[in-house]
């Protein structure tokens, strides 16, 4: 472990460590429409428990994969630590993979879940998805051009993260 972690075996316990220890400090930076959005580490560890609660009302268990695409955002790593705090595997694919590279990657590791960017995301998925036999839910990010698609299987972040409030 690296000096400073104090014994901590998690990127769960770090963040809540540093949301303890360091609450009003910035901990994530993105510029949005040429302004920068900024969250505190006590801000992200709430924006990541809503989550990580989110992704139990779905189903997610411990030791299921959970396939996160796109872009590096603040969004895609609080996923990355909600997966982990619930006790399930995160997969990191890149944006840019086509869709049969992430068919190998996802049917390869069982992922029964996905966290994407965007429509464009949306669409790989869904265009291997009948090949992933264990494959449930998508949560995307960005709403843009998803209002018609079915439902069903297909939740927006925000709404997965105000269930985890609920709850």
């Amino acid at each position: 472990m690296t000096e400073g972690a104090e014994g901590l075996r998690s990127v769960p316990a770090l963040l809540a460590r540093n949301a303890s220890r360091f609450g009003g400090s910035p901990a994530y930076r993105e510029k949005e429409y040429g302004i920068w959005q900024s969250w505190t580490w006590a801000e992200t560890a709430k924006e990541v428990e809503a989550l990580a609660l989110g992704l139990l009302n779905l189903g997610v268990n411990e030791g299921d994969f959970i396939a996160i695409i796109g872009r590096n955002r603040p969004y895609l790593y609080w996923s990355m630590v909600a997966a982990q705090s619930v006790g399930a595997i995160p997969v990191p694919l890149y944006q840019d993979a086509v869709a049969e590279e992430m068919e190998y990657v996802l049917d390869h590791c069982g992922a029964r879940f996905a966290i994407v960017s965007d429509q464009e995301q949306v669409d790989k998925v869904i265009e291997i998805q009948d090949d992933l036999h264990q494959f449930e839910h998508m949560i995307y990010l960005d709403p843009r051009g998803l209002r018609k698609y079915d439902h069903r299987r297909l939740h927006q972040f925000s709404h997965v993260q105000d269930q985890g409030r609920a709850a």
